[in-house]
């Protein structure tokens, strides 16, 4: 339990096992989510509020599987696709990621098939560094199987060593210090609710999808922003998804190609920008990271990537499933010849947790950062663990709250955070529905 202004050095929690594998998944989560805590405590004391914020390893492990543990009307989500996972291919494994229509419909007409046992023939036939290519170069997400050592030795891999100039945390999170802010005001609890007075009065773009950038905006707007996310009528979210990481935030839809200048007006304004398509998408619409740092010159922007902004995969998009294949995770969570994957997403969730904190740091210290994240380097931070305790998992309870969307009830997870000892969960709007100006 840290309360605002102490000093958080000690990282012990126990239970200390909650997942079996190889990898210390435990360690990547709690030190991801223990910063996102400090971080809350120091922007308390900057508005001065007197809070006791605190996380939990049964918050901490159930948030990290928000969507499994999510029911919707005591319906229970179907978060992966028919087409997405590991298959055999000729000469070794690949992973595919078909969640989402797009996607899977360039699998469909890649590879000519039609059902999930179409797919497995037709990706037995061929080589997987075929297919990774192939199916990438049509606007698809699929990746070969690599072991550790293969991707060392991988052009991506050695590029992204190469750029590394700072210590090992740069390697997943870059910050790039463009001067002072205006320092967020002394909050006032006008609210009646703690927990939303820490982040009252801050505005947040969210413009990412999936997992790691929603879950990440998800804690920000728990504590009390005013999170607007966007998102393109054409490639909707997936509206378990959107379930799963929507707590707090509103939720419009808006088409960039015809209303970029809508867009750019909103930018303006935010005070957190948090960007999540492949880097440079944007950029002919004047929407690039540069082109935000000189429309909103005050705010904190969030560039957020699957495989970082350097090397021949930067402008890759990716999946945390699919970076697990490509680094040598997969392998390693593998047995009896077939890959695996870690017991939760957690580069996303560690990357979202992460995101969150640096965000409150820089509002802590009124600076205008540019901070810069990808799942790659949570993966390479995972992968330079030692190994985790030898120890059986305990069990763990599921904290569930119950929040309303849209007419529907949901037990949900709530963030990982508390503040004055109370969870910080709150109700999820509807889908694509929100006006799109700011609060006043």
């Amino acid at each position: 339990m840290v309360a605002a202004g102490d000093a958080a050095e000690d990282w012990a929690f126990t239970p200390r096992r909650w997942w079996t594998g190889p990898f210390d998944v435990e360690q990547l989560a709690w030190s991801s989510v223990g910063r996102a805590r400090d971080a809350a405590a120091e922007l308390a004391t900057a508005r001065g509020l007197h809070l006791t914020i605190a996380t939990a390893p049964e918050l901490v492990a159930a948030s990290f599987s928000a969507i499994e543990h999510l029911r919707i009307d005591g319906r229970v989500p179907q978060p992966w696709g028919e087409f997405s996972g590991f298959l055999e291919a000729r000469d070794g494994w690949v992973r595919l990621h078909g969640n989402y229509p797009h996607h899977a419909e360039v699998l469909r007409r890649v590879l000519g098939v039609q059902d999930r046992a179409g797919l497995e023939r037709a990706i037995a036939r061929r080589d997987a560094a075929e297919i990774e290519e192939e199916v990438t170069a049509a606007g698809g997400i699929a990746a070969r199987v690599r072991t550790r050592q293969e991707w060392a030795a991988h052009p991506q891999a050695r590029a992204r060593q190469d750029a590394l100039s700072a210590p090992q945390e740069a390697e997943w999170v870059s910050v790039t210090d463009r001067g002072e802010r205006p320092a967020l005001p002394p909050a006032t609890n006008t609210s009646g609710t703690t927990a939303l007075a820490l982040l009252a009065g801050v505005r947040v773009l969210d413009l990412t999808r999936v997992i790691a950038g929603p879950s990440g905006t998800q804690l920000l707007a728990c504590l009390g922003a005013d999170v607007l996310r966007i998102d393109p009528p054409h490639l909707p979210e997936l509206l378990d998804q959107h379930l799963s990481t929507g707590m707090g935030k509103r939720s419009a839809q808006l088409d960039l190609r015809r209303a970029p200048e809508q867009l750019r007006s909103l930018a303006a304004e935010a005070d957190v920008i948090v960007w999540g398509y492949r880097p440079g998408a944007l950029a002919t619409l004047g929407l690039g990271i540069e082109e935000l740092e000189q429309l909103a010159p005050r705010a904190v922007i969030v560039s957020l990537s699957a495989w970082g902004e350097t090397g021949p995969w930067a402008h890759r998009a990716g999946f945390d499933s699919i970076v697990q294949a490509a680094t040598g995770i997969a392998v390693e969570c593998g047995a009896e010849g077939r890959p695996g994957a870690l017991p939760v997403q957690a580069l996303d969730h560690s990357t979202g947790q992460m995101l969150a904190a640096q965000v409150m740091e820089a509002l802590a210290r009124a600076r205008a950062s540019t901070l810069r994240l990808s799942l790659l380097g949570a993966a390479h931070t995972l992968l330079a663990m030692p190994s985790p305790p030898s120890e059986a998992p305990a069990m763990l309870e599921v904290p569930r709250v119950r929040v309303e969307s849209a007419g529907s009830l949901l037990d949900a997870v709530p963030p990982p955070l508390r503040v004055a000892e109370a969870s910080i969960e709150q109700p999820i709007g509807a889908y694509g529905t929100a006006a799109t100006p700011w609060k006043r």
